[in-house]
């Protein structure tokens, strides 16, 4: 019966919503979808991890397939490479904020396997092996990950998994592996369902524990296959929904929107140990501007999205080291209650983006609210709106802080207006956190 109540209340709040054109109408609306959509039970992957979303640093969207050590020794994929990077995620303050990933992806591998079926690494740019790459990341305090695919090659031509997915996860284990990323290049999407459960269970049954990130649904989504999202759920801690992301604001944007616009589908299956993944964070690379990076890291965090920079930590502007680093913004991203955000507002290039996070007091959650905006015109955009409208309803009150410019604006009430100045192509970030009652 609770289900027939559920999808009657979902369907009643769609038409209202689609219907009625009052903002804040709307905005209630939303948000009781935010917490009915959250509230649903799944049979989840319970390997203990990932019980916030993953941080870390990972090599692609910058440095690619660069195999190039002759010519480009300080950008090619090998071990100097990620020693390098997990040298300055400890020194310059990541790990201390919470990133602990250091993550391989493609391009790691020699061609072909060795006469036994196990996987080698390039030989001349991992000259010690993956064994000593892991160690020497894990003596630094950190996490390993790695790459593979569930094909017959990996997207770059190199050996895929398909024929050896015992001996690859044991290998794995072996290499003291934390976090296994598994693309889908060169499968058959259909084969998928199979494959990438095999290859979870085979993982969890070697006794090392590792995040487990799967590229199982893009893939059939390209092929016009509806993902079996409690499948997915059941053996993954986070998978990809969507197109690479790319260095560029439009990328960011395209990202944006497909969540926004298929969110109805993709926030219910977020939750603690498994996680929706919108991509890398290309913040301090050469496509964002200042504005774009602050948006790109607001709203991953209102998605409670895996953070996982790639970027070259070692000529990173400060600017840009401050987002990544903004601890405030971190914490909503890695808030324990895991529930994905939504955007609860659109028109003429303005959005807001709602998050329900801790700390609750009885019914009433606190908030992450993101006011984006969109519009190219030039100038700064002017958005004004009462508590009440966003869905902060407590009569109690809310107190309210800019997570960006930390200012902090005290204990505001439902039906206080806030106003708010938003620059092109960018963010104002604020937190309500809900208080209790005073006993007088």
């Amino acid at each position: 019966m609770h289900k027939l109540v559920y999808f009657f209340l979902l369907s009643v709040c769609a038409y209202e919503i689609h219907y009625n054109s009052n903002l804040a109408e709307n905005i209630m609306l939303a948000l009781v979808w935010i917490i009915l959509l959250s509230s649903t039970l799944c049979k989840c992957l319970d390997n203990g991890l990932a019980k916030t979303p993953p941080m870390g640093w990972l090599s692609w969207e910058r440095f690619r397939c660069n195999t190039d050590c002759v010519n480009d020794p300080d950008n090619c994929i090998s071990e100097q490479l990620f020693q390098t990077m997990t040298d300055i995620v400890v020194a310059d303050g990541y790990a201390s904020v919470g990133y602990e990933y250091i993550n391989i992806d493609d391009c790691w591998l020699e061609k072909h396997r060795s006469h036994d079926g196990k996987l080698v690494a390039d030989r001349k740019r991992f000259p010690n092996g993956i064994k000593a790459l892991s160690d020497y990341i894990h003596s630094r305090g950190l996490k390993f990950g790695i790459y593979e695919d569930y094909g017959n090659y990996t997207c770059a031509g190199y050996p895929g998994i398909i024929g050896y997915e015992e001996k690859d996860a044991l290998q794995f284990a072996d290499w003291n592996v934390d976090y296994v990323k598994l693309d889908g290049c060169y499968a058959l999407p259909y084969d998928m369902d199979h494959g990438y459960s095999t290859f979870g269970r085979l993982l969890n049954s070697t006794g090392k524990s590792m995040v487990y990130s799967c590229s199982w649904p893009v893939y059939q989504i390209y092929a016009g296959i509806q993902p079996n999202y409690s499948a997915i759920q059941t053996h993954c801690n986070l998978w990809r929904n969507y197109d690479d992301i790319q260095d560029s604001w439009a990328s960011v944007e395209n990202i944006i929107d497909y969540y926004g616009n298929n969110q109805d589908l993709i926030a219910p299956n977020a939750g603690p140990g498994h996680w929706n993944d919108p991509d890398m964070l290309i913040i301090g690379n050469f496509g964002l501007s200042y504005e774009q990076a602050k948006t790109q890291f607001a709203i991953w965090s209102i998605l409670a999205a895996p953070l996982l920079m790639s970027v070259d930590l070692r000529t990173i502007r400060p600017q840009f080291k401050h987002i990544l680093q903004n601890r405030k913004i971190i914490a909503v991203d890695q808030d324990p209650l895991g529930i994905q955000g939504r955007r609860i507002y659109k028109h003429k290039g303005i959005e807001i983006w709602s998050r329900p996070i801790g700390p609750l007091y009885q019914n009433f959650y606190s908030y992450a609210i993101a006011f984006v905006n969109r519009r190219t015109d030039g100038t700064p955009s002017d958005i004004s709106v009462t508590l009440k409208e966003l869905g902060l309803i407590n009569f109690s009150g809310y107190r309210v802080e800019d997570l960006y410019e930390n200012v902090d604006y005290g204990v505001l009430y439902p039906n206080t207006k806030i106003k708010v100045k938003v620059n092109p192509s960018g963010v104002v970030m604020l937190k309500g956190e809900v208080q209790y009652p005073v006993d007088l």
